[in-house]
């Protein structure tokens, strides 16, 4: 995961109705985030050909606030997995921007679990890579860190076609991670994410990290009620 600070008026006309965006201590994140999926399953049914693959997105962070509270929750402006048929499903199901490109990873074995995870893929006539190396072990996330507020959003929004919004929930347990001791981003974002993206996300990232992961569990979409 790198995360990096963002003007908030780059994020304004992409905030689905019915949310808003969520700030830590002040600042307003973007992160480039790299995902390796194991025995995916839809409805509970397992797609030969289709369980274990990379995503790649590009996310920002909002807030619901529904009857008990407030919903911590993400908004993806772009997904990129390797195989067309994720993509279609994931279009229709959610509405969301997932776009099909030749995808591949590595994982670099350290003592401790992965020392340094990569992906790449093609895209707009070039090839793009994220990459974290990370020192120490992982350890739990601290209750109120920028690394808890970056991994512990459990709900997805997305803006539909007529201007409604659909919710639905992310459910993990809290994750481990690993503080990255370097990361990087090669990748021509005005090509693969757009222009008004450039700024933000071809410095370095205000802080990277490595999450080992878990089982995860999304549910079907709902609309928001206006």
């Amino acid at each position: 995961m790198l995360n990096y600070e963002v003007d908030p008026s780059v994020l304004a006309g992409r905030v689905p109705r019915g949310t808003e965006i969520d700030h830590w201590n002040g600042r307003t994140y973007l992160s480039v985030v790299g995902f390796l999926f194991l025995d995916t399953r839809v409805m509970g049914v397992a797609i030969p050909g289709h369980r274990n693959f990379e995503e790649v997105n590009l996310r920002f962070y909002v807030r619901h606030k529904a009857e008990e509270g407030w919903r911590r929750g993400v908004v993806f402006v772009k997904e990129l997995v390797p195989r067309a048929a994720i993509a279609i499903v994931a279009r229709t199901l959610y509405n969301e921007n997932y776009v099909a490109a030749p995808m591949a990873h590595e994982i670099v074995a350290g003592d401790a679990g992965p020392s340094a995870v990569a992906y790449e893929w093609s895209l707009a006539g070039g090839r793009h890579r994220l990459s974290v190396a990370v020192a120490g072990e992982p350890r739990p996330l601290a209750p109120g860190s920028e690394g808890e507020f970056i991994a512990e959003h459990y709900w997805g929004y997305s803006l539909q076609r007529d201007g409604g919004t659909i919710e639905y929930h992310v459910a993990h347990p809290p994750w481990r991670v690993s503080t990255a001791a370097t990361a990087e981003l090669r990748c021509d974002v005005g090509r693969v994410y757009g222009d008004a993206f450039e700024p933000f996300l071809k410095g370095r990232p205000t802080s990277a990290f490595l999450a080992e992961g878990s089982a995860v569990e999304v549910s079907r979409g709902r609309r928001l009620q206006p």
